[in-house]
């Protein structure tokens, strides 16, 4: 059948507007009845021997049994074939109208017309599981959405309401320990009181940082340069604990489209995850590699104690930690500035052996638009 699609609005329902064509029963019995009209013609001239009373005779009986013929070959058409098509025809129409627990009744036949039903049956069940499929995820992120907006607005509060207080509690805690003698036991009291300033105000910066984070600003720079800083910061960590953080570039790499100072904001949270991780002495591997799909692979793994498997869920999710110390917060905030650079982010860990991350970028984020 013969069809051309139009759509007044982008984005809306396709028509479909059929074009005149033969009918089907007359394609059919054309041929069927050329046959027999052939067939007739030879059978004349064959029968040209007889006497002309039962030439008559034979004629009419092969005439009606030809007519007989296509009426029979009709009705089977009509009841085997004709009716499975305005059946489909009439299911299609409401699947494109939205109605997606449709099913056509001749499925269970055994023979190509039910192979057909079967098959546009499976067809409708599987548009109507991704139709589910893909409302599930956009509840998900609406909801997700709702919360980062009212969590914005309680960081933007928190922030007013608890910062200018905690710089001051901090000024008098300074200008206090300064006036204490070096003997005094007050003053480690001071410094403890310091270093708990400071954890709060970093706790509000995190927590600012997750619900309105600042849009990356790209550059097409060097991605091992970005991913060498990191790891630079984090073996000054790491010294006391006396792990060693090993670094591998296996490829030639491209410039990458990035933010140098939120990738490496990414990579230090990873990093000194690991760190914190490993209650004794170590390695730390971070590997930098081009994958085919034209996207940069950086894997941050340790020999930490790993993330239990009930655990890794929910690792993503703002304020959920699983250290005593922890804010919950910065891998949250990573994964979302992976995200604004079109990548993504994984976590893979054994309990007991350790964790590995994988952040991957695009190098070019027109070809990542394209894609």
């Amino acid at each position: 059948m013969d069809v051309s699609q139009q759509s007044a609005i982008p984005g809306a329902p396709v028509s479909v507007i059929r074009k005149r064509h033969i009918n089907w029963a007359l394609k059919a019995v054309l041929p069927i009845a050329a046959v027999l009209l052939n067939g007739l013609l030879l059978f004349v001239l064959v029968s040209s021997s007889l006497a002309p009373g039962q030439r008559s005779g034979v004629i009419a009986v092969a005439a009606g049994g030809a007519f007989v013929i296509c009426v029979a070959v009709l009705m089977v058409l009509a009841v085997q074939v004709r009716r499975p098509m305005i059946e489909l025809q009439e299911k299609i129409s409401r699947v494109q109208s939205g109605d997606l627990d449709v099913t056509v009744s001749f499925a269970n036949r055994n023979d190509e017309i039910g192979d057909l039903g079967r098959d546009f049956n499976y067809m409708v069940a599987q548009l109507k599981a991704s139709r589910e499929e893909i409302s599930h995820l956009h509840q998900t992120q609406m909801s997700r959405a709702e919360h980062f907006a009212t969590l914005g607005e309680l960081a933007a509060g928190l922030a007013h309401e608890i910062r200018n207080p905690l710089a001051g509690i901090a000024g008098v805690l300074d200008i206090a320990s300064r006036d204490l003698p070096d003997t005094s036991p007050a003053r480690s009291v001071m410094e403890d009181a310091k270093q708990e300033a400071v954890q709060i105000n970093r706790i509000l910066t995190e927590l600012l940082d997750t619900a309105r984070p600042k849009p990356p600003q790209f550059r097409i720079i060097d991605i091992v340069g970005t991913a060498e800083h990191a790891v630079l910061f984090a073996r000054q960590q790491a010294v006391t604990k006396r792990i060693t953080i090993e670094f591998e570039v296996r490829d030639a790499l491209p410039p990458v489209e990035h933010d140098p100072a939120q990738i490496n904001q990414v990579l230090l949270n990873l990093l000194l995850n690991a760190i914190q991780s490993m209650d004794k002495p170590g390695v730390i591997r971070v590997t930098l590699q081009q994958n085919d799909d034209d996207t940069v692979r950086i894997t941050v793994s340790d020999q930490g104690k790993g993330i239990a498997p009930e655990h890794l869920p929910n690792i993503f999710r703002p304020f959920f930690t699983t250290k005593g110390h922890g804010t919950g917060l910065g891998l949250s905030l990573a994964r979302r500035i992976v995200e604004a650079h079109g990548g993504t982010i994984h976590v893979g860990s054994t309990p007991g052996e350790g964790t590995q991350f994988a952040v991957e970028l695009p190098v070019s984020r027109i070809a990542e638009q394209a894609s």
